[in-house]
């Protein structure tokens, strides 16, 4: 089963923005830090630019974050890529004549909500700049551990 990463990738073009400002980042550059397709990168900052976040101009490759990163949330970010859509789901197929088919998504759709909520109020906490500086601080980690010969190749967006 795939699991959506348009949060996690939308959050890594973000950041990638903060890391490099004023620098010509195309589509085609954010795509090899992200993995992934230029295409997708293009549709993950049209949502974004949708959402207020970021700025760009076609055929300019100088995309800009909107406001400071302290004033980005992770709610702001999944708002601007997933809307209202829930973070669990329910099995809507389950069989109606049962009555535990019924109850539970009943049951369950209350549940969801109630984490849905929770999820939604830690999201708000959770700003660009904090995600940031806890990058900053991987990165100083896996240095050192380079140093002492127990990491991999030069990181991708180093600053």
């Amino acid at each position: 089963m795939k699991y959506p990463t348009r949060l996690s990738d939308a959050v890594h073009i973000l950041a990638f923005l903060a890391l490099h400002p004023g620098a010509n980042l195309t589509s085609e550059r954010i795509a090899e830090s992200v993995q992934t397709n230029p295409a997708y990168v293009r549709q993950l900052m049209s949502a974004l630019r949708k959402g207020g976040l970021l700025t760009s101009v076609k055929g300019h490759p100088r995309p800009a974050l909107t406001r400071d990163p302290a004033q980005i949330t992770l709610l702001d970010a999944y708002r601007a890529v997933e809307g209202d859509k829930p973070i669990l789901h329910q099995d809507t197929h389950t069989n109606p004549a049962c009555g535990v088919g019924v109850n539970i998504q009943l049951v369950l759709a209350d549940c969801y909500r109630e984490v849905q909520e929770s999820a939604e109020a830690r999201m708000r906490e959770i700003t660009l700049a904090e995600i940031l500086a806890r990058y900053d601080r991987k990165l100083e980690q896996n240095q050192t551990a380079q140093t002492n010969g127990k990491g991999d190749a030069a990181l991708c967006g180093q600053k």
